[in-house]
């Protein structure tokens, strides 16, 4: 997914319609969708194989030299004449407000060949990765059939799974690792309705719901303002969120995600995988746009938030 962004000032209305003019004075190109989430392993420290489908197109090749340009390997990356490059254009007048979102792809689901082509450049990295991240967002890609092969397989090699699920495969993942939906998928994916103020039973009862359906080891639900809930069966609690000046939600499900699975995969207590996810995914809310954690910043907040308690 390639994120596209125009920056413009806005200082009238069109005359043809009750709409903002914005007068552009800049375009930029980002990783968004999975890479984002891989930009956020790398920008931590760590090395990512990243695995994905791109078309045959000029937006195609941006979003190749941009992985490279971020230190990523575009090796893994899979070719298809059947589809395009997937493209969110922002349109953001006057730095920092949202106007308009324009949305390129196609979702439907891969061609048989290039499916086969996908499992098995999965399956040939799993033994040597330390966990792998399905970042799922409903495009066509993952599908039953595929995620159940890939689990299995995360299993056969003792290599822990990462989810963050969507609607459409959201009861496919049984037998993950870590499963982190935010309320909104939680609510859609089991069809549970939150009363406010969300309580400790009610996350509790989503978790073992998901426990009896998917078997999953650990639920960690991220609540935005709310803060987050993890479950690992053992012991469960509500970590509330740090006071931030929020700009733009965009990306922090992926931030959270990829602090997640490098806690888990280091062996982390729930407790420390909760508190570094929620600092992270707070960090890039200050941000416009969608933008990966900077290491540096992401520790000195930690030190100063585990110092401070």
């Amino acid at each position: 997914m390639l994120d596209a962004y125009i920056w413009g000032d806005v200082k009238r209305i069109s005359p043809e319609a009750p709409v903002p003019v914005v007068l552009v004075k800049n375009r930029e190109y980002r990783l968004g969708g999975a890479a984002n989430v891989a930009m956020n392993i790398v920008k931590l420290g760590a090395t990512p194989k990243f695995i994905s489908v791109i078309g045959e197109d000029a937006e195609g090749k941006i979003f190749s030299k941009l992985l490279q340009e971020n230190g990523i390997q575009n090796d893994f990356l899979i070719n298809s004449s059947d589809r395009p490059t997937i493209v969110k254009t922002r349109i953001i007048g006057n730095q920092l407000q949202q106007l308009l979102r324009i949305d390129e792809e196609n979702t439907s689901f891969l061609p048989q060949q290039i499916q086969y082509i996908f499992i098995e450049k999965v399956k040939k990295l799993i033994p040597e990765c330390h966990a792998v991240i399905f970042s799922d967002y409903d495009k066509g890609i993952l599908n039953k059939e595929n995620i159940t092969e890939i689990v299995d397989e995360c299993i056969k090699h003792n290599v822990p799974s990462i989810v963050d699920p969507k609607r459409k495969n959201f009861l496919h993942y049984h037998h993950t690792s870590l499963f982190k939906p935010n309320l909104k998928e939680l609510q859609e994916g089991l069809g549970f309705d939150f009363s406010k103020p969300i309580t400790i039973e009610q996350l509790r009862k989503a978790a073992n719901a998901l426990f009896d359906k998917m078997n999953i080891d650990t639920a960690f639900f991220t609540m935005s303002d709310e803060g987050v809930y993890i479950n690992n069966r053992k012991k469960d609690f509500v970590l509330p969120s740090h006071k931030r000046n929020i700009y733009d939600v965009s990306g922090a499900g992926d931030t959270v995600a990829s602090v997640a699975a490098l806690a888990f995969s280091c062996g982390l207590d729930i407790d420390l995988i909760a508190e570094l996810s929620n600092i992270a995914g707070g960090l890039v809310c200050e941000k416009v746009g969608v933008v990966p954690v900077e290491r540096n910043e992401f520790r000195a907040e930690c030190s100063k938030i585990f110092f401070s308690v």
